[in-house]
């Protein structure tokens, strides 16, 4: 049998076969869930991920969060619920930007937290900032995750991935300040949020 014969028998041969890669990961109809960019802990509903893991949360472990239960979103999870656009001026360059994003309130109610009680929210950036907000001013303020900036993912060494946003030009209290004042609620490279009862 000449080379040639050998490989279309063994081609033959091989098609008759079951397939083995059909059996392996490349028969997954799903992807895999992404990493997870927002942890949300303490008053929420049942959660979808278990208690802090001081090994492998290290970021969280640095910084003292500690919780039993927590949500975690995904890039994919953020981007499913409803989002909004804003354009405030940035205090980066003092140009209008345009950011999208779901509203934090929605995200809030996406973990079984009841957004519309009372209560207090720590937003935590990864650089250890974080920031107290009333639930009462996240919705005077229309918060939004955003997680697009002028219609682009925000990347990890820049503003985001995620950043806890207003559309500071539309609230006159907040417009009056000079713009390197408006944004001290507004933690970039949010991963964090706690949610506090009053």
């Amino acid at each position: 049998m000449n080379k040639r014969e050998f490989l279309a028998t063994a081609a033959l041969g091989a098609a008759s076969l079951p397939s083995l890669a059909l059996a392996g990961p490349a028969k997954r109809t799903e992807l895999a869930p992404g990493p997870t960019l927002l942890t949300v802990t303490g008053a929420i509903g049942a959660g979808n991920r278990g208690p802090l893991d001081p090994a492998l949360d290290q970021m969280m472990t640095k910084q003292g969060v500690k919780f039993d239960k927590a949500h975690a979103f995904e890039f994919a999870a953020l981007t499913a619920l409803p989002a909004v656009t804003i354009r405030p001026t940035l205090e980066y360059d003092g140009k209008p930007h345009t950011l999208r994003g779901p509203l934090l309130t929605e995200v809030l109610n996406a973990t079984g937290a009841a957004a519309n009680a009372g209560g207090n929210i720590l937003l935590r950036a990864i650089d250890g900032y974080a920031v107290l907000v009333s639930l009462a001013d996240a919705h005077k303020y229309r918060f939004i995750v955003a997680t697009e900036l002028d219609g682009r993912p925000m990347p990890l060494g820049g503003l985001g991935p995620l950043w806890a946003m207003v559309d500071a030009d539309r609230f006159p209290d907040m417009a009056a300040k000079p713009v390197a004042a408006r944004f001290t609620l507004c933690p970039w490279g949010l991963y964090h949020i706690e949610v506090q009862r009053g």
